[in-house]
């Protein structure tokens, strides 16, 4: 039997359906993110959100890939990442149940 080949997030994303707000519900505190010596966020959010940019010392949010799971309130080091659900009509719809 041979493996199966395995899946990508982008592959993974692509079975969940997201309407964006106009505005980003997960906030990081920008100061924390600078000093944290770890960039946590960026490894244990399961949709990819976060990513460090070194050249503009500043951590970028890709809301619209969020699952509402809440990983990112318990994981950051610092706690600073202020997180609420989208306005209403607005957030993640799993299709595959």
């Amino acid at each position: 039997m041979s493996a199966q080949p395995q899946s990508t997030i982008e592959e993974k994303l692509f079975t969940v359906k997201y309407k964006p707000g106009p505005s980003s519900h997960l906030i990081p505190d920008q100061n924390d993110c600078q000093r944290c010596p770890t960039k946590a966020c960026n490894f244990f959010c399961p949709a990819n959100v976060y990513e460090w940019d070194a050249r503009q010392q500043k951590t970028l949010v890709a809301y619209e890939n969020c699952f509402e799971c809440g990983a990112c309130r318990l994981g950051c080091t610092y706690q600073s990442i202020e997180w609420f659900y989208p306005d209403d009509g607005h957030g993640v719809t799993f299709k595959l149940g």
